[in-house]
């Protein structure tokens, strides 16, 4: 029962998240109402469509986007049960969520909740007070480590993220656990369903198997950066070249008790040495 990784599997979803749903809800009991925002076009690595769709769930979607909500619009207009809304959920006011699904008629408990936002996804659950969702899928930043508890700014402009360990925490502190992770969601339940799948431990370094896109920094005696694991900007693609996050010129890298004051006096008088010295060939 505990390995829910196993029913892994996509309709519309990125990372087996369909499959995973289906099995939670088999587990918790039959559900029939979902949340999903960003939604896109209502379809796009969807984490509801196959519920809507396949299903018969009843559903809101809210997307802010224009032309994306023209396409959730058209794609729904047959499904009555679906509420389409184009609004940017925002932290508070009239645009926090709690306030967007009070001009629906769901449930103040109702199924799931899936939050996508590519950003401010801890501070949108956490401002959520009027509801609560039986299961919860929301994305984390998966190039953070798993003892980081890193939360970025309450600011929906803001494109960082939060760490899985934070949105555990998060998770916790509103009666939620963690049942499983994919490579870029963590799957919450509310903790009264919980004991219903007999996972022994669901610690943050116990569930997170994915460790792909993590980048270590280490340091050689010398003074020497390396990197370790994935090589490149997972959002823009670039590769990280280690000659560019070098503190220390290469005639500076040597091991013995360098003092801080001392490297940066020796950096004054050596050739290498600009302010902008990272364009500078290492």
């Amino acid at each position: 029962m505990a390995d829910l990784l196993k029913f892994r599997k996509n309709v519309t979803s990125q990372h087996g998240e369909d499959g995973i749903i289906e099995r939670i809800f088999h587990v918790i009991g039959k559900g029939s109402w979902c949340v999903e925002f960003g939604a896109w076009d209502g379809k796009h690595l969807s984490n509801t469509w196959n519920l809507l769709v396949k299903k018969g769930w009843s559903g809101v979607l809210i997307e802010p986007d224009p032309k994306k909500y023209v396409e959730l619009q058209s794609r729904y207009k047959k499904y009555p049960r679906v509420y389409a809304l184009r609004e940017f959920v925002g932290l508070s006011g009239p645009t926090r969520l709690d306030a967007l699904l009070r001009k629906t008629p769901i449930p103040k408990d109702f199924d799931l909740l899936s939050i996508d936002i590519d950003g401010a996804e801890y501070h949108v659950w956490d401002s959520l007070r009027a509801y609560t969702p039986k299961v919860v899928v929301v994305e984390y930043n998966p190039s953070m480590p798993d003892d980081l508890a890193y939360v970025q700014a309450p600011d929906i402009s803001v494109r960082q993220g939060s760490s899985l360990l934070a949105l555990t925490r998060l998770a916790k502190r509103k009666g939620y656990e963690l049942v499983c992770t994919t490579e870029t969601n963590g799957i919450y339940v509310h903790k009264k369903y919980f004991p219903l799948f007999g996972i022994a431990d669901n610690s943050v370094t116990a569930l997170h198997w994915d460790r792909s896109h993590l980048t270590s920094l280490f340091q050689f005696y010398d003074g020497t950066l390396m990197l370790h694991g994935c090589d490149r900007l997972l959002w823009h693609g670039v590769k990280i070249d280690p000659s560019r996050i070098q503190v220390l010129p290469r005639p500076l890298r040597k091991f013995g008790n360098w003092t801080a004051d001392r490297v940066i006096g020796v950096l004054k008088h050596v050739r290498y040495y600009r302010r902008d010295w990272g364009s500078r060939k290492r």
